[in-house]
């Protein structure tokens, strides 16, 4: 969650909304680390969790990422959730829960949904109050 947090601060000192992501393989080893790229390329779906899925795909050469952890710092959306379902992650860690927006624990809740084919397991509340800081400082700062 530490390289995760510091892609959300990177992903902040370009504007963004501070969300990191880091995919682990089987052995532990850091596979794709994103932060955030939504404004900065123009992408709504240029999410942390979606670019580290993308990288992830690309560097072992497969669509599922099997026996592959996501950690994140926010609870990710529904769009979010979704892919992680379809690369068959299998654990899922995240920081600050998401009310509002969120697609796991909150809102759409993707993974308890019956046409869910994979749900990974689900660890909330990692690094929270860390995660959280980041976010509400940034969103403070605009308002």
């Amino acid at each position: 969650m530490a390289r995760a947090l510091a892609e959300a601060q990177a992903a902040e000192a370009r504007g963004e909304v501070p969300i990191g992501a880091v995919i682990t393989g089987p052995d532990g080893a850091i596979l794709a680390a994103a932060g955030n790229l939504t404004r900065t390329t123009n992408d709504p779906t240029a999410h942390a969790e979606m670019l580290a899925i993308r990288e992830a795909c690309a560097k072992i050469g497969s669509e599922r990422l099997l026996d592959c952890d996501l950690y994140v710092t926010l609870e990710p959306c529904p769009m979010c959730a979704g892919a992680i379902s379809f690369a068959r992650i299998r654990r899922l860690y995240y920081g600050a829960a998401d009310p509002k927006g969120g697609g796991v624990e909150h809102g759409a809740r993707v993974f308890n949904q019956p046409t869910c084919n994979h749900a990974p397991e689900v660890y909330a509340g990692i690094d929270e109050e860390r995660a959280g800081a980041l976010l509400k400082v940034f969103f403070e700062a605009k308002r």
